[in-house]
């Protein structure tokens, strides 16, 4: 190492088809001064699998260690140290360890860098054959029933597309949730095993998708939701305006942005969703 600051490199790995690993992977591999992998049995046979050996120190940095592991990582790229960042599969950082660190590296204004790699994300958004031009990702519904409805009900009303990580297990309570909160009609695509022998795209109505996975599906899960239709102002009453400012409100919002949320959700006027917010509140109290 020497007094030069070093840096952090953040590289994508396989999703499933180790062919897909970008062509800098290996050489970053080789020369990193540290590689801090989720799981270093994988590394080991992703090493493997590339033909290359590492030469600097292997470090586990995963969820149950990475705020005792982060301190002692800025302190080795403070010193100059090259540091490679590897999850089990897909880009760190993306529901994987690695925004810790990198906020680290950010605040100490240490340079951070990347290799591009395959995406579960990307790819599981480009083979559902729904709306691509504008997306958000929603990472892993809770897993508690109430918070993992409520989280849903908080993006009832979106209108770009969205996409979840899912473990197998819970992909059917969260395809049951979602057409109860989306309806059973919204368009989805359940993506299985992406890049590998079994891979599936199943695509259906939330309603079928619920029917499909009751007996259970395996493998790594994404799923893609179509977003919200856009909603007819005329046809929204204002007891759908309340609701919609409350649901906002039990998610955390003032209700000052809820209103100001939904107002532009629907597009409506503000003042129109404040009138009947207040109205309902008016009617709400006891009769003197």
């Amino acid at each position: 190492m020497t007094s030069k600051p070093g840096i952090l490199v953040l590289a994508g790995t396989p999703i499933g088809d180790v062919a897909d690993a970008p062509p800098r992977l290996a050489a970053e591999l080789a020369d990193a001064d540290i590689v801090a992998a989720e799981d270093t049995r994988r590394l080991r046979r992703l090493t493997q699998a590339l033909g290359v050996q590492t030469s600097g120190r292997v470090v586990s940095y995963f969820e149950g260690n990475e705020a005792a592991r982060t301190p002692e990582l800025i302190e080795a790229l403070a010193g100059g140290a090259r540091v490679l960042l590897v999850t089990d599969a897909g880009m760190p950082s993306v529901s994987d360890p690695g925004y810790r660190l990198v906020a680290a590296a950010v605040a100490r204004d240490l340079r951070v860098t990347a290799v591009p790699g395959p995406s579960a994300v990307l790819t599981a958004l480009a083979l559902s054959g729904l709306p691509v031009d504008r997306f958000c990702f929603e990472g892993f519904p809770p897993r508690k029933a109430g918070e993992r409805l409520g989280r849903l009900r908080e993006v009832a009303g979106e209108r770009r597309t969205l996409v979840y990580f899912e473990a197998p297990h819970r992909l059917h309570d969260s395809l049951a949730a979602m057409a109860e909160v989306f309806g059973a009609d919204r368009r989805a695509a359940v993506c299985r095993e992406l890049t590998k022998t079994y891979e599936e795209v199943r695509r259906g109505g939330l309603g079928e998708l619920v029917e499909w996975s009751a007996e259970g599906v395996r493998g790594e899960i994404t799923v893609v939701v179509e977003g919200a239709p856009a909603a007819d102002p005329g046809a929204l009453g204002p007891e759908e305006l309340v609701h919609r400012v409350r649901v906002r409100e039990e998610a955390g919002e003032r209700r000052k942005e809820a209103i100001a949320a939904v107002a532009a959700e629907v597009g409506l006027p503000k003042r129109e969703v404040f009138d009947a917010v207040v109205a309902a509140k008016n009617a709400a109290r006891p009769a003197p």
